[in-house]
């Protein structure tokens, strides 16, 4: 990849739902943009992704969860528009000092992906909090 930016302005509607029974947290976040303008030259946008989530809280901080971000990018040829990753992972909120932080592994495999898509997706999140 020679850039990190379709050279697009892009806009689009984006929805979520969510809810909380008890140690669950599940949802869905939904969004799809399109190109309103840029460089001519540049490639139009027309993408969507949709993030199903679903998390367990256990006790201490622990939790284990799922949340794979699935991609379509309507622009690209019919077998090359999907990317759909399945897995998760495990993680825990704590404290360092006065510090919250919550650290996470994850993993998930790419079930559809473009041609030049990588087969699996490894992740490592170490994520300051700030409470109020």
């Amino acid at each position: 990849m020679d850039r990190l930016t379709s050279d697009q302005w892009s806009l689009g509607p984006a929805a979520v739902a969510l809810t909380m029974p008890g140690h669950w947290v599940i949802g869905a976040l939904a969004s799809n943009v399109w190109s309103i303008g840029g460089y001519n030259d540049a490639p139009d946008v027309n993408a969507m992704t949709l993030q199903p989530f679903i998390n367990y809280n256990m006790k201490k901080g622990w939790y284990l969860s799922s949340g794979p971000v699935i991609t379509a990018n309507w622009e690209a040829d019919s077998s090359q528009q999907w990317t759909v990753p399945i897995g998760g992972g495990a993680g825990r909120i704590f404290k360092m000092g006065k510090q919250h932080v919550n650290m996470k592994l994850a993993a998930y495999y790419n079930v559809e992906a473009p041609d030049d898509a990588t087969d699996w997706n490894l992740q490592l999140s170490f994520i300051l909090m700030f409470p109020k």
